[in-house]
Formats: structure tokens, C-alpha cells, sequence
């Protein structure tokens, strides 16, 4: 009669220690992981995109340079007022004006005659000759107020004294009149009415001084 054998399964030791490291292997490395994961702290999203920009406007065109200030022109200093025009004092025929502030005058003149006419004289304050008359000519002597002595000279010497005021005018005619030998001038006071009797031009003759005697 035959025995039957039974086979038991072997248990194998080495494999379960083997299967156990390869478990406790794995859940280190996933522990590991996760300590990973937890210690890293998770990336700022990233910024959105900015929105297109709106088409900007064209840029203004360039302007020219400002031109420096024009330096200014100093202000001119005002004008003297213009004097006025001398007023005439004796109007006609030969207007006379009247003397300047503070003096006075005197107006020699000589009528137009046959006697004498181709004779001149020298008019002349002290020894100055201050003016010459021809036939039918007349001047303007303007003096500082105060008395004035005129004289002419032929063959004798006629003198006229005058008083002058400020502002006045005075009139003095000379003629002339038949001497021993040659014409013989007179000097006398006269008005503007006479003066004025008739046309006249002023003298061109130059007067001479009285020369000195030796």
C-alpha cells in the first residue's frame, strides 16, 4: 500500500524583508515630497497683459524758436518847446518887431531924396560904428535899456542922446543937407507913422569906426 506525500509551501523570508524596505522605501520618498511641496510656496501668477494701448495722438508739430526780445529803444528826451515867433510890434510896409525880453531898440532909417543920394554915413555909438544908411535904406540897432549916445560925422559932428526903456522901440531919421563943401548929415527922432511912409530895404552898407586920433 502506498503512502501519499503532501508538498507544504516554504516560506521565504528574505522576500518579505525584501517586499517591507521596498513599502517603507516608497513612503519616505512620497513623505519627502510632500515636506517638498509644503516648504515651497506656490509662484505668483504671472501679471495680465496690459490692454493695447489706445492709438496716441500725432504729436504737435515743432514750433520756430521764440525770437529774443527786441531791446528796447530808450525813450527820446522831449523837445524844448520852440520860442515863440517875435510879434510884430509896427506892421507896413516895414514890419518891424518888437525887441527881445529886456532890451530895447532903435531904427535909423533914411528917406529916399535927390539930395545927397549918392552920400552914406557911418552911424556909430561912442566910437563903434553900429550901422551905415544908403538913400532909402533903414536898420535895426537893439540896445540894453539905459541912455545911449549916437552920433554921425561930416564935416561936423551931430549927436543924438536917447533914454532907452526895456521893450520900447525908437525911431530916428537921418537926412541930410547942403554943407560949405559936402553934404552934412543930421541925426533927429522920428515916429513909425514916418517910418512906414514908404517902402524900404535894409541897408548892406557897413559902418566904419571912428579911428583914433594921432
Amino acid at each position: 500500500m502506498k503512502t501519499a506525500t503532501t508538498n507544504k509551501p516554504q516560506f521565504d523570508i528574505r522576500g518579505l524583508i525584501a517586499t517591507v524596505s521596498l513599502i517603507a522605501f516608497s513612503m519616505a520618498g512620497s513623505s519627502a515630497l510632500a515636506q517638498t511641496a509644503a516648504a515651497t510656496p506656490p509662484a505668483d501668477p504671472a501679471p495680465a497683459a496690459a490692454p493695447p494701448a489706445a492709438d496716441a495722438p500725432p504729436a504737435a508739430p515743432a514750433t520756430e524758436p521764440t525770437p529774443p526780445p527786441a531791446e528796447a529803444t530808450p525813450a527820446a528826451a522831449p523837445e524844448a518847446p520852440a520860442p515863440a515867433p517875435a510879434a510884430v510890434a509896427f506892421p507896413g510896409p516895414n514890419p518891424i518887431m518888437a525887441p527881445a525880453e529886456g532890451k530895447g531898440q532903435v531904427v535909423f532909417f533914411r528917406q529916399s531924396k535927390l539930395t545927397g543920394a549918392a552920400l552914406s554915413f557911418s552911424i556909430r555909438e561912442g566910437d563903434t560904428g553900429i550901422g551905415k544908411l544908403q538913400n532909402g535904406s533903414y536898420f535895426v540897432h537893439v540896445v540894453d535899456p539905459g541912455p545911449r549916445e549916437f552920433n554921425i560925422q561930416s564935416e561936423v559932428t551931430d549927436t543924438l542922446r536917447l533914454e532907452v526903456e526895456p521893450g520900447e522901440t525908437y525911431f530916428v531919421v537921418q537926412s541930410i543937407t547942403m554943407g560949405i563943401m559936402i553934404g552934412r548929415p543930421i541925426l533927429t527922432p522920428s515916429d513909425a507913422l514916418t517910418f512906414q511912409n514908404k517902402k524900404m530895404k535894409v541897408t548892406t552898407a557897413v559902418a566904419t569906426d571912428r579911428k583914433p586920433k594921432k
